[in-house]
Parts: structure tokens; sequence; C-alpha cells
């Protein structure tokens, strides 16, 4: 196992970058302990397959390092890493039995006989597949074909770490809440560093102990999944985890106080200076229905189980709530109350206002 450190890495695909538009990556720092469980987050052509390929050793950074333990790997091969890697489409031999597919990494290394058997039970009785050892692979389900794929990275215990390239994408959407359930509960037994790349919030936010947000080849935020919902420090991370995802409201400052649609919004706590676009984020569970409060007309209603998605329109903003009870009636006029210690101000998109303080 291996802390793996990126120190001020770049990268472009273009020869000769003039600009940090060439950069498919921007400087990225991050520090990953040892045995963490660690998602990288963002939509497609945000850079994670990228990173992910850096950290490998299949691509070399134009600029930056790549440290294991403190030593520097930025240049050497993958077979020199000592890494296991789960892709997006099970990387396995079909012609094989379950046993012997677990079984070739170790094969390869030459393992001894009795090691590679007690090693490929032991992960085969954590994946679920005792009962299907001698079943060939062709033969198994996709979601099963992917517990191998899986199996393969995880049955090695001297590797550095285990990265996973969007591994439940072509798995039925009903199985894939058990895989991320079995995959937690296997980093939890073998406490291995892993690093899960998705762009799909629900497979980061239930797997990874830390989060890492991309957008445009940047990290916008490092954080817990609380941390992240609770307190994004940009308004794309409090747009993209949640659903819906939080409110966006145009703002603007009058008399030293925070206006939306001429109506002064309390905010969590005291301004930090704030120049440029303004806007006010609040996530639509601290948004209530009362008596008072931004006048809004309401357009839909979505029943979620056991609270409703209430969508209004104040002016010509969108608004969203989610409450317990009775939705009021579409075309209904409401009033909405900002929890304030969940309303926050951002200026140009980042963070601009202190926790508790007014």
């Amino acid at each position: 196992m291996a802390r793996i450190t990126l120190d001020k890495l770049w990268h472009s695909y273009i020869a000769n970058p003039s600009s940090e538009n060439d950069y498919a990556l921007k400087e990225i720092d991050i520090d990953w302990s040892d045995g963490g469980a660690y998602a990288l987050l963002g939509p497609s052509g945000c850079g994670k397959s990228t990173l992910l390929n850096i950290i490998s050793g299949l691509l070399s950074p134009t600029s930056g390092r790549v440290l294991f333990n403190k030593e520097d790997f930025t240049h050497l091969p993958p077979d020199k890493r000592n890494i296991a890697q789960v892709f997006q489409f099970p990387v396995i031999y079909d012609t094989m039995t379950v046993y012997d597919n677990l079984a070739f990494p170790l094969r390869n290394r030459g393992i001894g006989r009795d090691q590679i058997d007690k090693r490929v039970n032991e992960i085969a009785a954590m994946l679920e597949l005792s009962d299907r050892l001698s079943t060939k692979a062709t033969y198994l389900t996709p979601d099963n074909k992917q517990k191998i794929s899986m199996g393969r990275g995880l049955v090695r215990d001297d590797v550095n770490v285990i990265m996973f390239d969007e591994p439940l994408t072509v798995i039925d959407p009903e199985l894939k809440w058990k895989l991320r359930s079995k995959l937690k509960e296997l980093h939890q037994n073998i406490s291995t560093t892993m690093i899960y790349v998705t762009h799909d919030q629900t497979e980061a936010l239930t797997f990874a102990d830390q989060v890492v947000v991309m957008q445009e080849g940047e990290i916008i935020q490092i954080g817990t999944p609380i941390e992240l919902f609770e307190r994004p420090l940009h308004t794309f991370v409090g747009h993209f985890i949640g659903s819906p995802g939080m409110n966006i409201l145009p703002a603007e400052i009058i008399e030293g106080k925070v206006h939306f649609q001429g109506q002064a919004v309390h905010l969590e706590g005291s301004i930090k200076a704030p120049q440029g676009n303004l806007e006010i984020g609040i996530r639509p569970e601290y948004i209530s229905l009362a008596p008072i409060g931004i006048r809004a007309t309401v357009r839909k209603a979505a029943d979620i189980g056991r609270r409703t998605v209430i969508e209004c329109i104040s002016g010509d903003t969108v608004i969203n709530s989610i409450t317990e009870g009775k939705p009021p009636a579409i075309g209904e006029e409401v009033h909405l109350k900002f929890d304030p210690t969940q309303t926050r101000l951002y200026a140009d998109n980042w963070i601009a206002t202190e926790v508790g303080s007014r």
C-alpha cells in the first residue's frame, strides 16, 4: 500500500501548450493517505481518466510529480508501480474458470499453490463467488463478470493502490447498489488504498471517505460526502451534488445586506468582501413553506416517497423545495422560508460567507 502525492501536476495533449486552456489538467495537488477510499467525481471530459492514467503510469504529465510514499514515480512504467486497475468493461478470460481468473495474477508472480488457493478462496468468499469457482466465466452474468474483474485487482495483497475506472457503467441499475455495497465492504476488510473514478455522484458518495470534485481539469473541492453536501465551496459542487441540486439564485447587495427579488435574505455568516457576480446558494432541503417569506408560485410537484419536491417560480427564477406532508396545488401562491444557517452567498461562483460570524 502507498501514500500517493500528486505535486503540481499539469498535463496537455498538445505538444507545445501556450495557454491554460490548452491543458487537460491544471495544477493538481493531492495527498492521499495510505489505506483510504477516495473518489474522483465529475462530468465526462473533466480530466478524471487523464489523472488516473498519470497515476497508473500510462501517461507522463507535462509537468509535476507523482510520488508513492515520497518516492518519485513520475516516469516509471506501469509494471514498476505495483498497481491494480479495474476498468469500465470486465477484463477477464472467458474460457477460464472463475478460480483460474482470480489465480492468474498470482501465478504470474510465482506465488506458491497453497498461498494462491488460500487467497483465491478468501476473495471469492468476499465477492460471493465461492459456488462458481469451477464455472467458466463465459457463462456468468455481467455483474458476476465484473466481480471477477474486481477480484483480480483485490487478490494481490502487495499492491500500492487499486484503481477503479467507471467500474459499474455496464451493470444493470438494480445490481449497482449491491456491487457498490460489496466494494465498500471489501475496502473495510482489506484496507488497501482505493481510488474510484466516476461521473455518478451516488457511486462516489457511497464509496469514498474523501471525494475529489473536478471540473474542466481542475479540482474544485475535496471533502467528505457530508462536507460536499452541507457546504459546497463552489456553485458547481452545489449544483452537481444533490437531487435536485442546490438552488443558485441571483443576488444583489443593498445597504450592506444581500437581497433576492428585492427582499433581504439572512445568511449563515458575514460576507467576505464579495466582488463580481453574486448568487445565493441554498439546498432544497432547507427551504420550507411558511406564512411569510419569498413569494413564489408552485409550478410542479414530484412525489419522492415520504417527501415531495416542489418546483416554484419567483419572478423568472426557479426555486426547488423539498417538503413533507401534502404539497400545495399547482398554480398556488406560496411563501418560501430559507434556513439562514444553510443560506450562503457566492461571488463569481466561489463561497463568500464566513460560517457562524455576523
